[in-house]
């Protein structure tokens, strides 16, 4: 069975190539991260949600409500929000976790 992931925000640093270079399918979604745009991703049959931009950090609790399955991973240089903790499998700054790193453990 492929694993299949949602990264949602920006890929400065190439992780998306970089999961699929594991065999991980990956959804890309990008902008406000609205309840119907997770949905259109199809949310709900993701094993892995990576979340890139910290802005749309509400996301995280829009995901877990449809998938509670879900392991929600966060890739970003910010602060993961207080709100968003608790719901967060996995928290990594870029300049410590490489992205073939990060692929190679998520897969």
């Amino acid at each position: 069975m492929t694993t299949r992931a949602i990264l949602a925000g920006p890929d400065h640093e190439g992780l998306g190539a970089a999961l699929e270079a594991e065999g991980i399918d990956v959804e890309r979604v990008d902008g406000i991260l609205t309840a119907s745009v997770l949905d259109d991703a199809d949310v709900a049959e993701a094993d892995l949600f990576v979340l890139t931009d910290l802005d749309e950090a509400t996301a995280i609790s829009v995901v877990k409500e449809r998938n509670s399955d879900v392991q929600i991973v966060v890739y970003s240089h910010d602060s993961l929000p207080e709100f968003a903790r608790g719901q967060t499998d996995l928290a990594m700054d870029p300049d410590l976790f490489g992205v073939d790193m990060v692929a190679e453990e998520l897969a």
